[in-house]
């Protein structure tokens, strides 16, 4: 062993070894454990999110094979998307030039880290033997019903030339390059999620306990059921024409008195037609087109509307209802029109007074008359129906029942029960993505690519232009095909998939990456899946992990697999901040992992990682954090280096707590407290914070033991040696170079990756001093360390003479002395 601590010499040793003797391999025997973190799309640098994230499920994954288990720890990449393409416009390099050159320059960083994958399971999303197995799900889909096609109003990002789900969309932008995204009318394909809608909220229920509530609750707010009922209202002098509403608040029907329609409804222009608001509606039209208006800004904005010239009919009054079209409606939420009801509903009740529309109460609540002259505000609580006609009376809340039945029995309308959640289009026009298998014929239409002429593979003689865009149209080889079904001629379908079609099923290809008869190795799937603890960033709370349930249930009903979640624990690790922000380029307060590497190697960017913050909450960066990790190391290596002579000359203490005399047994006791913090840190919180905090304290205990005493007392040195060995198995996980040269240097073959964690023994944690509470008429003045099972009339005399209980004692007489044993005295004067 040499003197100094050399990271560099140790870790390059041990990566190597890991690699060469395939150390991280399943198959050891054992139960399963399958520990992944979010795969990472190869952009050519690992950044500190990286680290922190890898590191986190790096140590769950090195803890649970010392558990004994068989763990799986797999590595792959995201390989497909804009950002690899836009990145490849940027510099003039081929986007498959530039993602191979990156995730080679990746996998040598993340194995400089010492991450313990198995890297013969590697996979790239990119590669045509991966996505040939998603073109096949495609096709599979289409027969079933769950892939469509449809021209529909997208969302268009002018920059990436492109279309972004709903999902993608955020605060307007788009979630890749940050620009504002426009409505556009394109025909796209969906992949049709909305028919998992209720299992995918049903599935929340499952999730309890090993998902953090905060993604549940992001989820079901995603998926948005509404509970209540479609009305028809008759367009009056229009016959035939109706308007269909949903309303959660079918109990206030009596008091809808105008109509309300998103601007780009389809309606909109007939409305106006032959009323002499053509012009107005029109402008209104295409000044709410040019605003682009999202979900999240209708409820700050200022109302504005127009009158399209017609009335709707209030089915159950008669009353004509003037028809706007109103900038705080959405066409992408239920039906694209509401039935406004000003009176209980504050949006409408705002609209109304600005355009001097009726307001009739329908509510009251007990105790209080509402006035509509007076009101200021909407009135949105519970009360009794008045101006209801036959439903007079009724508590609100049973009047939704009560009326739902009435519109369903008078055939005006019907129960039901919408989503917020929408289908997922997945057409993207770019070229680095996965063909999708579709081939057009003026013969026989949309006819899917057969099975055993995929993959359909992305061609890479293109060069790709300034502007972004697809350049596969022009592709006249790809492009042009012919028919499998009547052997024409016919054309390709020349948009890409999403990119999150990838990342929605690659953990379940991990656990079988060599197979080659199919997508899936069902028995080896069934072993593997679930994935037992997944690793991630929250802002995939929404799209990755909403795509990846849907598609778990998808392949379940395709007879792929047998479960319906993939994912069984969640952890959301939190952000790296520098200079109070997010890490990032733009902000420029990025630090460079590499750089940290050189400087103070990997053990100590992992220390750092994993002891600044507990795994859940922000790390925020120290560079005196950074310096602290890697003196600790040093530290524990000049120790170990000055006591080894000793240590290698006895084996580690595995008697009896008997066996340890009272001059040594508080070292035993600290060893074996710090195994049970440990345990307790890693095994029920995750907190390795403060589970490196415990072994620190340990390493601190330790120093006070030097060669000469050990050599001289060799109780002490096999003491010690235990101390050591527990010091390097609980810190394997987590800096695990240093403690395989450890392990190597105290005299063990075959290193520390597999040999069980600790064991408490609980008689070495039995104290031989307790601390006893002395109280005076009721109040705590002293405490005291005692002998442990000291006789009553001891503690009582120890009591007595302490300086602070004489203070509070003074001349006062003693009324009665009550001893509880190893607790408590009990003075009352």
């Amino acid at each position: 062993m040499e003197a100094e601590y050399n990271p560099h010499v140790i870790e390059k040793k041990w990566q190597a070894k890991w690699l060469a003797e395939k150390t991280f391999a399943t198959g050891r025997g054992g139960e399963k454990y399958y520990l992944l973190e979010m795969f990472p799309y190869p952009s050519g640098k690992i950044h500190m999110g990286h680290v922190r994230n890898y590191s986190i499920g790096d140590v769950v994954a090195r803890y649970q094979r010392m558990l004994g288990r068989d763990v799986l720890h797999p590595m792959g990449w995201d390989a497909f998307g804009m950002p690899a393409e836009n990145a490849a416009i940027a510099h003039d390099v081929h986007p498959a030039i530039w993602t191979r050159k990156n995730i080679n320059e990746m996998r040598t960083q993340l194995q400089s880290m010492g991450f313990s994958y198995d890297w013969d399971r590697e996979l790239a999303t990119c590669d045509p033997e991966y996505y040939r197995w998603e073109q096949l799900f495609f096709t599979e889909m289409l027969k079933k019903g769950l892939v469509y096609k449809k021209e529909a109003k997208v969302n268009w990002c002018e920059e990436c030339q492109t279309v972004l789900a709903n999902e993608q969309v955020e605060n307007g932008c788009c979630w890749r390059c940050g620009q504002e995204t426009r409505d556009k009318d394109l025909n796209q394909w969906f992949f049709k999620i909305t028919a998992y809608a209720e299992e995918l909220l049903a599935g929340c229920k499952e999730l309890e306990g090993g998902w953090p509530e905060r993604v549940i609750t992001m989820q079901k707010n995603w998926i948005g059921k509404s509970v209540g009922a479609n009305i028809d209202f008759q367009v009056d002098a229009l016959d035939g024409v109706k308007i269909s509403v949903f309303t959660t608040r079918q109990d206030t029907l009596f008091g809808a008195t105008f109509m309300s329609l998103a601007p780009d409804h389809p309606l909109a222009a007939q409305l106006a037609a032959g009323t002499g608001q053509e012009e107005k509606v029109a402008a209104f039209v295409d000044k709410m087109r040019r605003q682009e208006i999202s979900d999240r800004d209708v409820v700050q904005l200022e109302k504005e509307g127009v009158f399209t010239g017609r009335y709707a009919v209030n089915p159950v009054t008669g009353r004509k209802m003037p028809i706007y079209l109103a900038n705080f409606v959405l066409s992408g939420y239920g039906t694209g029109a509401v039935m406004a009801v000003p009176a209980h509903d504050q949006r409408d009740f705002e609209f109304a007074r600005m355009y001097d529309l009726p307001i009739i109460v329908v509510i009251q609540p007990d105790g209080e008359k509402l006035d509509p002259e007076t009101m200021d505000e909407a009135y949105t609580g519970v009360g009794r129906l008045v101006n209801s006609s036959e439903f007079d009376g009724l508590e609100n809340i049973n009047a939704l029942e009560s009326i739902a039945a009435h519109l369903s029995v008078n055939k005006i309308g019907d129960k039901a029960i919408t989503y917020r959640l929408r289908d997922w289009g997945v057409s993207r026009q770019r070229y680095w993505g996965a063909p999708i298998p579709i081939i057009y014929c003026d013969k026989c239409g949309i006819v899917p690519v057969p099975e055993k002429d995929l993959p359909v593979r992305l061609p890479e003689d293109i060069e790709l232009g300034k502007a972004g865009g697809s350049p596969l149209a022009q592709h006249a080889s790809f492009v042009n095909t012919t028919c499998p079904i009547c052997s024409a001629s016919a054309r390709r379908e020349t948009d890409t998939m999403d990119t999150f079609v990838e990342s929605s099923w690659y953990y379940m290809r991990y656990a079988c990456a060599d197979f080659t008869d199919g997508p899936l190795d069902k028995n080896i799937v069934d072993r593997w899946l679930p994935v037992d603890h997944y690793v991630g960033g929250i802002e995939h709370a929404i799209l990755h992990l909403l795509y990846s349930r849907f598609f778990t249930r998808v392949l379940r009903d395709l007879g792929y697999i047998n479960f319906s979640e993939p994912f069984t624990r969640l952890l959301t690790q939190g952000m790296v901040i520098k200079d109070g922000a997010k890490m990032s380029k733009s902000k420029g307060n990025v630090v460079d992992p590499n750089a940290l590497i050189k400087r103070y190697g990997a053990d100590t960017a992992r220390i750092f990682s994993l002891f600044a913050s507990p795994p859940e909450l922000d790390l925020e960066w120290n560079d005196q954090g950074v310096e602290g990790g890697y003196r600790f190391l040093n530290r524990l290596w000049r120790y170990v280096y000055a006591l080894l002579p000793a240590l290698n000359e006895v084996a580690a203490f595995a008697g009896a707590a008997a066996d340890v005399p009272p001059k040594h047994a508080a070292l035993r006791r600290k060893t074996h407290q710090t195994i049970t913090r440990v345990r307790a840190d890693v095994e029920d919180r995750m907190h390795f914070n403060t589970a490196i905090s415990a072994v620190m304290e340990l390493v601190n205990e330790l120093k006070k033991y030097d060669l000469e005493t050990a050599r001289n007392d060799k109780l002490l040195a096999s003491l010690l040696r235990e101390a050591v060995e527990v010091v390097v198995l609980l810190l394997a996980p987590i800096v695990p170079h240093i403690a395989e040269e450890i392990w190597f240097e105290l005299g063990y073959e075959g290193g520390v990756s597999y040999v069980p964690v600790p064991c408490v023994d609980p008689a070495a944690l039995v104290e031989d001093t307790t601390l006893v509470v002395v109280q005076i008429n009721g109040k705590v003045r002293e405490r005291l360390q005692v002998a442990r099972d000291m006789a009553d009339d001891e503690v009582k005399k120890l009591a007595l003479a302490s300086a602070k209980v004489q203070k509070y004692i003074g001349d006062k007489p003693l009324r009665k002395v009550i001893v509880i044993p190893n607790k408590l005295v009990n003075i009352v004067v």
